[in-house]
């Protein structure tokens, strides 16, 4: 039978005491928010919205189109919420959209066949709605697009 050796350590106890040491746990928390982004914001938004990067609490989110910047802006403090919740602290503090190319992965996102990326975006339906996973961030949703309806057409 083989001795143990006292001096040995588990790599998982010295990455531990690494990421203590260079204090990135902070970092690694605010990392999460890729895992979960598509989950909490549900698929349509998924499509149109995709985090960039963050930096000290600040989420810096790349939106498809000045519309979905607006549209989200409404939804800023609600999806913050939820993220946080996910992440069980207080890891996002502000959303920042910005309009920029969105690159989904093909195998995630897959659009019917003969779909065209510059064809103008579809009426929101009852489609979209329920593909939008949170219940919260749904309503929040829907009573942001009855508001639009109500709106007069600029002439």
């Amino acid at each position: 039978m083989a001795k143990k050796d006292s001096s040995i350590t588990k790599l998982g106890d010295v990455l531990n005491l690494s990421l203590k040491r260079l204090d990135l746990t902070a970092r690694l928390d605010e990392y999460g928010v890729w895992s979960i982004w598509n989950e909490v914001v549900g698929k349509t938004i998924a499509k149109n919205a995709q985090p960039e990067k963050i930096r000290n609490g600040t989420l810096f989110v790349k939106v498809s189109s000045p519309v979905w910047m607006q549209q989200l802006q409404f939804m800023k403090e609600l999806i913050t919420e939820k993220l946080n919740q996910r992440l069980k602290g207080d890891v996002v503090k502000t959303i920042f959209f910005m309009v920029g190319r969105i690159d989904a992965p093909a195998n995630e996102f897959d659009e019917p066949t003969g779909s065209q990326s510059n064809a103008p975006p579809r009426p929101v339906d009852q489609e979209f709605l329920q593909s939008i996973g949170d219940p919260e961030v749904r309503e929040a949703f829907t009573k942001l697009l009855k508001s639009f309806a109500r709106r007069k057409p600029r002439q």
